[in-house]
């Protein structure tokens, strides 16, 4: 088996449950602060049909790990209603920071499960010990890059959301007014970082945060399993 293959067979589970629990999150926060919408149209599932778009959750990321790319994916977004939330201001940046929240939540189960099962990691390159110890380290990895990749303040992003909430009313309402061409923002990061890798723009905008929770979760992982 092909070491690109190997990739793509632990990557693309991880990536899966990271994107599907991101949006179920976003979906039970807006329940909890007054908006159904997410339940009512059968979006608070964990079957990852209900969720998964085949470009974004399957094709993109997998074409980019065939060509060593920064790996990021999307999947259907969780229909969140404003006008249903209790305070739609504030509940709004909830709902938004609930998706990056359950990524570095789900990153320390991550850490968790690989510090109890250290003794298991140790064994030849191939063998399951280390599919298990690659697997483990990529769900980390992909959970923490989607957090804080999601926390850019640029639309459609999460970060966008919790930005238009902390301004002022009247620079809000203009801010707000980018989600239109919200999508080209996204399509010209994507080309700016594929035509100019030598840039680093994506690694340099999350990757301090992203390379500080992952020394975080290591010293997690270190911990449970008594290597520390």
């Amino acid at each position: 088996m092909s070491e690109t293959l190997t990739t793509i067979l632990v990557l693309v589970p991880a990536l899966v449950i990271a994107i599907v629990f991101h949006e179920v999150a976003h979906g039970l926060a807006a329940r909890a602060l007054g908006d159904p919408t997410a339940e009512e149209r059968g979006r608070l599932s964990l079957n990852p049909i209900r969720h998964v778009d085949p470009v974004g959750t399957l094709l993109v990321p997998g074409f980019l790990a065939l060509v060593s790319g920064p790996i990021f994916g999307w999947a259907k977004p969780v229909p969140v209603n404003g006008r249903r939330l209790n305070n739609p201001r504030r509940d709004m940046m909830l709902v938004a920071a609930a998706g990056p929240g359950m990524n570095l939540l789900l990153a320390g189960v991550g850490a968790v499960l690989l510090g109890l099962f250290g003794e298991a990691l140790v064994g030849e390159p191939g063998q399951a010990g280390n599919l298990l110890a690659e697997g483990l380290i990529y769900f980390i990895l992909i959970n923490c890059f989607l957090a804080f990749f999601n926390l850019l303040p640029i639309p459609p992003f999460d970060g966008s959301h919790i930005l238009e909430g902390l301004l002022p009313r009247s620079m809000a309402v203009h801010f707000a007014k980018l989600r239109q061409v919200g999508l080209l923002f996204f399509v010209g990061l994507v080309a700016v970082s594929w035509a100019f890798p030598q840039w680093g723009v994506i690694e340099t905008l999350v990757g301090p945060p992203v390379n500080i929770m992952m020394g975080f979760y290591r010293d997690i992982a270190m911990t449970v399993a008594g290597l520390v």
